[in-house]
């Protein structure tokens, strides 16, 4: 295996491509349950049927996990959006086109949306009485099963020469209710400071899924408060901004 060409690299880790497979490098002090899950998630979407990269195997690396996946050849959305600006709403067309047809699947052996948010919740830095508030909302929520990304960006998204989507990392994979995943990815546009996409991409969503704003609305304070235990400082102070109901409100 030679790993020197680089694909992507992140914060603790690094894809390489090898040959006709992708393998992604995780940092030594990388949690081996969180690996061996995103593995886990990866092979049950891959049983739905989606377009999605297929599980050749995990290994280790000298110290390292790794994921080894076939490799797919082409670029994300992300890339070109930024080279063909002037095409921007068909890009973020095709973004929600792609992500209903996820939310369109059921994965039922995934964890639950709505108990991975509570653990979330409790673990983030509110207070009492904001936790509570939103751990409140929460349950009032509807049950859905259908397939969530958990991570759904142009970055993920990887368009071929041929023009079929496949749809990378799905390691927050989970099963819940599909306005969940849409203000996921609505703050995601906020958190790169694209507040136009954002808006653009929220209306799309809404039109197509004949979803209300309003609905995906009572989902961003959950949401938030559930991605701010992870990330960046400055990223954190931002969900947490949002993570207040009475703010929000």
């Amino acid at each position: 295996m030679t790993l020197d060409h680089v694909l992507a690299a992140r914060a603790r880790k690094t894809v390489y491509r090898d040959g006709d497979t992708a393998v992604k490098v995780f940092d030594a002090a990388y949690s081996k349950a969180d690996i061996l899950n995103e593995a886990l998630n990866l092979a049950r979407v891959e049983e739905t049927g989606l377009a999605v990269p297929r599980v050749l195997e995990v290994k280790k690396i000298e110290d390292r996990w790794a994921i080894v996946t076939s490799f797919i050849e082409g670029r994300t959305l992300s890339e070109l959006m930024k080279e063909h600006p002037d095409r921007k709403n068909d890009y973020l067309a095709m973004l929600v086109d792609v992500q209903l047809s996820v939310h369109h699947k059921v994965c039922p052996m995934l964890s639950k949306l709505k108990e991975k948010m509570e653990r979330k919740i409790r673990a983030a830095d509110l207070n009492a009485s904001c936790r509570y508030e939103l751990l409140t909302r929460l349950e009032s929520m509807p049950r859905h099963n259908k397939l969530c990304h958990g991570d759904f960006h142009p970055s993920n998204i990887l368009i071929t020469r041929h023009g079929t989507p496949y749809i990378l990392d799905w390691s927050h994979a989970t099963q819940g209710n599909a306005s969940a995943d849409a203000a996921r990815s609505y703050l995601l546009f906020c958190l790169d400071g694209d507040y136009d996409a954002a808006e653009i991409y929220l209306k799309r969503f809404c039109q197509k899924s004949d979803t209300a704003r309003q609905y995906v609305e009572q989902w961003m304070p959950i949401v938030a408060a559930s991605q701010s235990t992870k990330g960046k400082a400055d990223e954190r102070d931002f969900l947490l901004s949002w993570a207040n109901i009475a703010d929000y409100e």
